[in-house]
């Protein structure tokens, strides 16, 4: 480290999944303590504002829960028995395994699986240099984006938006499928400075009363996997009573009239009757939109996580398309700003080593392909071994009865890189332990944002936690595969790609560990026109053809509507499962980051079930009292919690807890389907029917069904 007087301020970038991707003042009390993290003003988006499981970082990272040494297993797989090793031998035992399997069934037996735990570009992404170098099956990234992305080009061509900057500047800000308050706390910061600046109303569209909702001037609750029925009702108001900006309708879209006729009967008692909400509300929310041209549509990833979910997400993108919001500052919408954001990461993935030829395998799929799914192999080898980084899919994957299935398998090894000792941990041949962000180099992307983010190392990490990055090179060494990015350090991967893209170098940026990419606004509201080839918004896509790298069309893709229309491809409830289940993230967890601190243990308790108060004294359970939740993929015992603030028939069931939080270990992803949605995959999180159930003491789980 450059910088030895202590304490300090240490100035870097939140690493986690989240849209806000803050910027952090860190107290640096020696080499190897912080104190207090806190927001840094300097980022103009985030503001000095944090989340609260942020600002407790200290109780993490010093945790004495953190993995400090290498380990092997000892005893059979989950049962928790290792024994320490030294860092030497537990690389050479991997890379063994590797070529092993790599020599029984080919390169593509090897299965290096990682996701977002750290949204930084070279420790998360340098996995792809190792599988590209070895020519290892490679992966298929659909748990988070797969959904809402093609949703959101489906329209625009281009996944960029307003300046989100601009709530701020706004008469009303519409916050849709995406619970702020807990989740990025940001948007909220903005939102309620346009409320007392301007007296801006702000209006929340969810599947439940969340603590976002509840700011909220205007709260509509749907059913879930409807939000496009009430998306139509609302552009079918607009043209209706002559709200619709025709003008721009004209000039910035492709077929307006064929899409005004198509809205003729999308009425709001249409809606109404799919989604829940009273057809007077659906009319005062559309109004409130035609008569306020500074209308902004921050649009999240919650309402998309259906099997409906792209569909969903490009109807509620059309509305100020329809309503001709783009054209003021304050208006149009936001989702995410991935494309602004030009980087090299060619030697961060190696790129030049990609074969096309080697298989990719879906990352939600991951239970079907560990108990040898043909279709899911891809019709190829079984997978043998794994090196997992960033994710922690015991927990996180759908279809877990399946997952566990797969881990639990005797002939798969499989190499856990953790900073604790997760579900999927616990499962593994060998854990190595890893670094936080605080204890390496790295560079962000600010997805709901417009930042470039430095994220210096501040710390030296406890014991013998090891980068990402380390594991990486140190690998590929022992397998015998070369290229430049193994050779070079974290740090020089990003002066690289900053110096590549011309935003400075690593040494410059240490002051002020940011930079603003936030394109013109006339290109951010898309005025010099939409992403496609004529610069015009798309009502009726074309599905197929939206996203460059994909796996091809997946799902009943054919039978998507050819307009933006509420399409009933869910999982709808029936006479053996009538309630629908989603599963929203907890305030005090990020999926399943955070579980293991004792103030997010206690500030969420034990896994609960928000069900209406109707709904349990027609069937007899009380408020606190356990029950059972089950479908055909597996059954999840939890406490009931009366809630009114939902929809009868409907089930909220907040976070991922870690399996041994609930009583027979199985967790909240028992329940949720593998099944690839339409039109290129991804995990239909929050689209599941399930029953209830009493538990009683004593009573044994029967088989799912």
């Amino acid at each position: 480290m450059n910088e030895t007087i202590f304490p300090r301020i240490g100035r870097t970038t939140c690493p986690h999944d989240c849209p806000s991707t803050c910027s952090l003042e860190v107290d640096v009390l020696d080499e190897r303590t912080i104190g207090r993290v806190r927001g840094s003003t300097e980022n103009s988006y985030t503001a000095g504002v944090i989340c609260a499981k942020v600002a407790r970082y200290a109780e993490r990272v010093h945790s004495p829960k953190r993995l400090l040494k290498p380990l092997l297993r000892t005893g059979p797989k989950g049962s928790r028995q290792f024994r320490e090793i030294g860092w030497n031998e537990a690389l050479d035992r991997i890379a063994e395994e590797f070529l092993k399997a790599e020599a029984a069934h080919g390169a593509e037996s090897v299965w290096p699986y990682y996701y977002a735990g750290t949204m930084g570009q070279v420790q998360r992404d340098g996995i792809h240099r190792l599988r590209r170098a070895k020519k290892y099956s490679e992966e298929y990234g659909t748990i988070c984006t797969a959904l809402a992305w093609p949703g959101w080009i489906a329209g625009t061509g281009r996944l960029t938006g307003a300046d989100p900057r601009e709530m701020a500047k706004s008469d009303f800000v519409v916050i849709w499928g995406t619970n702020a308050v807990a989740t990025q706390v940001n948007v909220m910061t903005h939102a309620i400075r346009a409320r007392k600046e301007r007296g801006a109303k702000i209006a929340v569209v969810d599947v439940y009363r969340t603590p976002t909702m509840e700011q909220a001037d205007v709260a509509l609750i749907v059913r879930p996997g409807t939000d496009a029925a009430l998306a139509c009702a609302v552009m079918h108001v607009l043209f209706r009573d002559g709200l619709a900006d025709r003008d721009y309708l004209a000039n910035y879209s492709d077929v307006p009239a064929e899409f005004e006729a198509h809205l003729a009967t999308r009425t709001p008692a249409w809606a109404e009757a799919i989604c829940g909400v009273p057809a007077a509300e659906i009319e005062a929310f559309a109004k409130l939109i035609g008569t306020t041209p500074k209308t902004f549509f921050r649009l999240g990833y919650g309402f998309s996580r259906q099997r409906n979910g792209a569909v969903a997400m490009h109807a509620a993108s059309s509305i100020p398309v329809v309503a001709g919001n783009w054209r003021h500052e304050g208006g149009g919408a936001f989702h995410n700003n991935g494309a602004i954001f030009k980087i090299d990461k060619s030697l961060v993935e190696g790129r030049d080593l990609l074969d096309p030829g080697v298989r990719r395998l879906d990352q939600s799929r991951i239970g079907a392909i560990l108990t040898g799914d043909p279709a899911s192999l891809k019709h190829g080898a079984k997978v043998a071994a794994m090196l997992i980084q960033n994710t922690n899919p015991m927990s996180v994957a759908p279809d877990q009865e399946k997952v566990r299935a797969g881990f639990s398998r005797d002939d798969l090894f499989v190499a856990v890189h953790e900073q604790f000792m997760t579900d999927t941990a616990e499962m593994a041949d060998i854990v190595l332990p890893a670094t936080t962000f605080l204890e390496h180099d790295d560079l962000y992307k600010g997805g709901g944002n417009q930042y470039l983010l430095l994220g210096p190392k501040l710390i030296e990490p406890p014991g013998e936690a090891r980068e990402n990055h380390f594991v990486v090179c140190e690998l590929a060494e022992r397998l015998g595969v070369a290229h430049p990015g193994f050779e070079m350090t974290a740090r020089e991967h990003v002066d690289f790609m900053l110096r590549e893209g011309g935003f400075g170098t690593f040494d410059a940026l240490t002051d002020r560990p940011l930079v603003d990419c936030q394109p013109p606004f006339e290109q951010a509201h898309f005025l010099d026109g939409f992403g496609h080839p004529d610069g015009k918004f798309r009502f009726a896509p074309e599905w197929t053809k939206i996203v460059a790298e994909n796996d091809g069309p997946m799902g009943p893709w054919a039978e998507m509507p050819r307009l933006p229309d509420q399409w009933d491809v869910i999982e709808t409830a029936d006479a053996e499962h009538p309630f629908r289940l989603v599963t929203p993230p907890a305030r005090n967890f990020l999926n399943s980051t955070f579980t293991e601190t004792a103030t997010s243990q206690a500030k969420e308790k034990g896994p609960r079930a928000k069900i209406h108060p109707d709904d349990l004294a027609a069937l007899g359970i009380a408020d606190g009292e356990e029950v059972r939740l089950a479908n055909t993929r597996g059954a999840v015992r939890l406490a009931a919690e009366a809630f009114d603030g939902i929809r009868r028939g409907v089930v909220v069931v907040e976070g991922i807890h870690p399996n041994s939080a609930h009583p027979d270990g199985r967790g909240v992803n028992s329940l949720t389907g593998a099944d690839q949605a339409a039109p290129y995959g991804g995990a239909a999180f929050h689209d599941n029917r399930v029953r209830i159930e009493r538990w009683n003491p004593g009573d044994v789980s029967p088989p799912c069904t």
